[in-house]
């Protein structure tokens, strides 16, 4: 099952196909600064009964060198699969385009990111037929981006660089930058990051931190996700509120009370248990007909 942290941090050239020219910037290849990009289909499948699919496929367009074709893997975790698939993805679509190929591989860890740099020989001992060397962005080569100015200048290359630092023991002051810079940028502009933030975090405890943050500095945004992040903090501070007004007033909590609680999203509920909790001479009357 594709996870949402996957589809974020190949989505997100999608959404801003001029983030690879800062990001093969970053990773010191010189190309030439696109013109423009067009998204085209990822499917690469043939007639034959075996599908195979990239992520997200980018026609670029330069200025003086021409275009050529950006495949971007999103890779969660190593998988031999993977490296046997991607020399096929940039021949066959060679050879369908008859367009230079490049492909990008976008990882989350240091270890994947590792495997998914070495590269791919196809050939016998004294002769490789073929050699594909993949670049690769995640949380070795990405920038921690801690200055508010700093991710302003580029909102995309700085949401690029959350998401590939979900793991990382700062991501908190990551976030808070990538939110602060975010406080004075369009609507139309700070929904789709903070959708995509939220998504490639996943389930990693990174992302109740951004969730915090959207519900706080960011309580202006009107997106679908946000309002579902806003959601999410305003129940789980009156979840809390619910166990501590318990436990002030010396009622016995057990754990399946707590989990009971603890787990509920829906705000009017918790706001009614919250209530009867100020009355309640045991825990089971907070859920009396519910």
């Amino acid at each position: 099952m594709v996870s949402s942290p996957h589809e974020a941090m190949h989505r997100i050239f999608q959404e801003y196909p001029g983030l690879f020219s800062r990001v093969s910037e970053v990773l010191g290849v010189d190309i030439p600064p696109p013109t423009s990009a067009v998204a085209l289909p990822t499917d690469l499948t043939e007639a034959r009964p075996v599908e195979r699919r990239v992520d997200t496929l980018l026609r670029i367009e330069t200025e003086h060198e021409g275009s050529f074709l950006l495949a971007i893997e999103a890779q969660g975790k190593k998988d031999p699969r993977k490296t046997a698939g991607w020399p096929y993805y940039v021949s066959y679509l060679h050879n369908r385009y008859a367009l230079p190929v490049l492909l990008l591989v976008v990882c989350q860890d240091h270890a994947t990111a590792e495997w998914a740099a070495r590269p791919v020989s196809i050939g016998v001992r004294r002769w490789q037929t073929l050699t594909l060397s993949p670049l690769v962005a995640g949380p070795h080569n990405m920038p921690v981006i801690t200055d508010v100015a700093e991710a302003r200048k580029d909102l995309a290359l700085a949401t690029l660089a959350a998401i590939t630092h979900a793991d990382n023991p700062d991501v908190g002051a990551i976030l808070k930058t990538l939110s602060a810079a975010l406080r004075d940028a369009p609507e139309t502009i700070a929904n789709p990051i903070v959708e995509l933030t939220a998504q490639g975090l996943g389930n990693r405890s990174a992302a109740q931190q951004w969730r915090n943050l959207v519900a706080v500095d960011l309580s202006f945004y009107k997106s679908f996700m946000s309002e579902e992040i806003r959601d999410e903090g305003r129940a789980k501070g009156l979840a809390e509120s619910v166990l501590l007004v318990l436990q002030a007033r010396g009622i016995t909590i057990t754990d399946e009370i707590r989990e009971r609680i603890g787990s509920c999203d829906d705000s009017r509920l918790l706001l009614r248990w919250l209530n009867r909790a100020a009355t309640a001479t045991t825990a089971d009357e907070v859920f009396t007909d519910e």
